[in-house]
Parts: structure tokens; C-alpha cells; sequence
């Protein structure tokens, strides 16, 4: 306190204080006969909370992964390494279908020539189709409809 300052009254400063806990506002400066009181709130600590991926407007709940028809089982650890294995060549949102309530570009079974549309991952904001890479026939689909994926993550497979 400087020499010149009158004492402050802390009583004034409770009642600021009073006022500013009563309402939405953060800070309050009042200036009286030359005596200036500045109250300032801090914020209450905010928590973030992790959130969910992000789903493109048209996306439609994320659907289990469709159950494969193949003649000997393979083992999911295996699935990078198998022959036909078509890997994600991005990482975003793989969709199976071109639009909320469209057929799907595939299915278990659907036999695919080589370069059409089996699905679309859709990253920063843009829809990439993913094309077949060899012509065969759909044996199991690794991805449910608007599931986030890496790069190099198994997709689907073709024999």
C-alpha cells in the first residue's frame, strides 16, 4: 500500500466478491473516489472427456463386422499375412455403402472385378473409394460400416 492510499475497506471487497459468486460474470472492476477494486473469479477446471470418433453426416450406426463364409477359418493375427488380404491404404472412416440406407458395395460373397468399389474411407473430410485390388470373390469383410481405421489394417478379403 502505498502512503497516500487510505486503508481499503474489506468489507467493500467481500460484497464485490458477493456479487461476482452470484452471477455468471468472471471478473469485476469497480472504480469509487479513486479507489479502484478489481475481483476476479477463476474458472472452474474443465474436463475433457475423450470424444467419439468422428462419423460423416450420412453415417449410419456402426454395425458389427460382417460374419465371413470361408472354407477353413483363419486366425485374426494371420489376416495381415493372407494372400487376399485388402489393407487400408489411409486411416479414417470406412464406410461399406455409398449412403445412409444404400445397398452396400459388398457383401460376403459378392464377386468383385478388379478396380470396382468395395468401399469408401472417408478422411479429412473427403470420401476416397477403395478399389478392388484383384478380381475374386469376397470371402470376409474385417470392417463394420462407419468403423475408424488405421493405416494397413485389414479391410476385407478377396480369393
Amino acid at each position: 500500500m502505498k502512503p497516500s492510499q487510505a486503508p481499503i475497506d474489506t468489507a467493500i471487497v467481500k460484497e464485490i466478491a458477493e456479487l461476482l459468486s452470484g452471477s455468471d460474470l468472471t471478473e469485476i472492476e469497480v472504480e469509487h473516489e479513486g479507489l479502484r477494486i478489481r475481483v476476479v473469479r477463476a474458472p472452474a477446471p474443465v474436463t475433457i472427456a475423450q470424444a467419439a470418433p468422428f462419423a460423416a453426416p450420412f453415417a449410419t450406426p456402426m454395425a458389427a463386422p460382417v460374419a465371413a463364409v470361408a472354407a477353413a477359418p483363419v486366425a485374426d493375427a494371420d489376416l495381415s499375412k493372407h494372400p487376399g488380404v485388402v489393407n487400408s491404404p489411409m486411416v479414417g472412416t470406412a464406410y461399406l455403402a455409398p449412403e445412409p440406407g444404400a445397398a452396400p458395395f459388398i457383401d460376403v460373397g459378392t464377386s468383385v472385378k478388379e478396380g470396382q468399389t468395395v468401399l469408401i474411407i472417408e478422411a479429412m473430410k473427403t470420401m476416397n473409394a477403395i478399389p478392388a485390388p484383384r478380381t475374386g470373390t469376397v470371402t470376409r469383410i474385417l470392417v463394420g460400416n462407419a468403423q475408424p481405421v488405421e493405416y494397413g489394417e485389414p479391410l476385407l478379403i478377396i480369393e
